[in-house]
């Protein structure tokens, strides 16, 4: 269980053997979403949304794809974006909840992704906030996208945009549907750990 302590302790250990806080969880949450991993998850979320002071902090969280998929593994994409885009994003204005990645030309698209522009961006451009954005990737990441999505039917969901070293980077999800099932089990493992957790805090 990852209660608030133990996360923070993690996190710290983390940053003294010189590993950033996202990639750390995201490995705990790889070795246990095929579990169920509803409590990693929930400490992967906690602490994506951290900042911290190397240019570095979380922009947006595809929340619903926890809830949609079991997600199976994680890339991470550069994209490329226009000035206005990147101003933006800097005041943390965008969404990614009824986002998706679609491979076409074998290139990877982000479509549906929400970037509001900001009340002082320049009258000369005509902002698309949804507009449909390139990533980058290398070429045997996408190959093996690819491989994925076409021969073994896993959907590419995007579960997280953020800062890294001062450039925008968002986490990409080889990830499968879940049955309706599936989804009550999900929420009725998250209900049961908000009871838990509030439990918890009336005994102390």
């Amino acid at each position: 269980m990852f209660d608030k302590q133990s996360k923070s302790r993690t996190c710290a250990a983390a940053q003294r053997i010189g590993k950033g806080r996202e990639e750390l969880f995201r490995s705990c949450y790889r070795t246990t979403a095929r579990a169920g991993g509803t409590r990693e998850s929930i400490a992967y979320n906690a602490c994506m949304t951290k900042r911290d002071k190397h240019g570095g902090g979380t922009i947006a969280l595809n929340k619903k794809a926890q809830h949609d998929f079991f997600i199976e593994e994680r890339f991470e994409a550069g994209l490329v974006l226009e000035g206005w885009e990147v101003k933006s994003l800097r005041g943390g204005r965008a969404q990614l909840n009824e986002s998706y990645v679609l491979i076409k030309d074998a290139e990877a698209w982000l479509l549906g992704a929400h970037i509001a522009p900001l009340p002082t961006a320049s009258t000369h451009i005509s902002p698309d906030p949804s507009r449909t954005r390139k990533l980058l990737l290398h070429r045997d990441q996408l190959d093996r996208l690819i491989g994925a999505v076409e021969r073994k039917g896993y959907a590419l969901v995007p579960t997280a945009l953020y800062w890294k070293n001062g450039r925008a980077k968002l986490e990409i999800s080889l990830a499968r549907g879940k049955k309706q099932y599936d989804k009550r089990a999900t929420e009725k493992q998250r209900d049961w750990q908000r009871n838990k957790q509030r439990l918890m805090k009336q005994r102390q």
